[in-house]
């Protein structure tokens, strides 16, 4: 009758032992203040490259929703790296598993794939606890990319122009285009019994009137202006 008490004890002593070994393995190369600053440099990294997406967006319309997809790329990725650490058992499973993972919306910037490479990178450097490296690498990229986006900016910007007109009236909106544009190309010109439409790709060095302009020439009925997706024409 004795023995069954001593038998729990042992056990419980045992399950006791288990435990304080588990916790002490899990701990052993992380602790959670570890955690917690790695997440902490992570948010900061995240904002940092959203304020930057922010800044340097010349597209139509900015989504914020894409800016909190980068925090949240650099917030997940930072962790993962931390559990994967330099078990490679662990990391061989973890790339098994991403390689079924099929992504289903579409990147339409090119630009926007490349800002989550980089809240990737971020993320994969603190994850791996090389905090100094991470944030100079964030803001240097930074800089670099909003003083670029300040330089392309000053390029003249890219437009539609769609005109309503008599035929009669080509020639002069042509002379127009090239004295107060700069032209490229035409993209469509469709001609009916009731006059014809003309589109052209034109680049502004300044805001000047040009649907004005080609309302003050005589066959036009009307003219309309549309800003390419991509505001600075390229």
């Amino acid at each position: 009758m004795n023995f069954i008490p001593v038998l729990m004890t042992a056990m419980s002593k045992s399950d006791v032992a288990n435990a304080t070994d588990f916790w002490t393995a899990q701990f052993s190369s992380f602790t959670p203040a570890t955690v917690l600053l790695t997440l902490a440099f992570a948010l900061i990294t995240g904002v940092l490259i959203s304020l930057v997406y922010k800044i340097t967006y010349r597209g139509v319309l900015y989504s914020p929703q894409f800016s909190m997809v980068l925090i949240m790329l650099t917030l997940v990725t930072a962790p993962v790296v931390m559990a994967i650490g330099s078990n490679v058992a662990l990391s061989m499973g973890m790339v098994g598993a991403l390689s079924i993972v099929r992504f289903r919306t579409a990147v339409k910037e090119p630009l926007d794939t490349c800002y989550m490479f980089w809240a990737i990178t971020m993320g994969i450097l603190l994850g791996a606890k090389q905090y100094a490296i991470a944030l100079v690498v964030a803001v240097g990229i930074g800089v670099i990319l909003i003083f670029l986006s300040y330089v392309h900016f000053r390029h003249p910007n890219a437009y539609l122009l769609v005109i309503h007109y008599d035929e009669g009236a080509e020639p002069d909106i042509e002379a127009e285009l090239r004295r107060g544009t700069h032209f490229r190309r035409m993209r469509s010109k469709t001609v009916t019994r009731g006059g014809a439409e003309m589109t052209v790709e034109i680049r502004l060095g300044n805001r000047s009137d040009i649907v004005g302009h080609m309302l003050d020439i005589k066959g036009v009925h009307d003219a309309t202006l549309v800003a390419c997706q991509n505001e600075t024409g390229a």
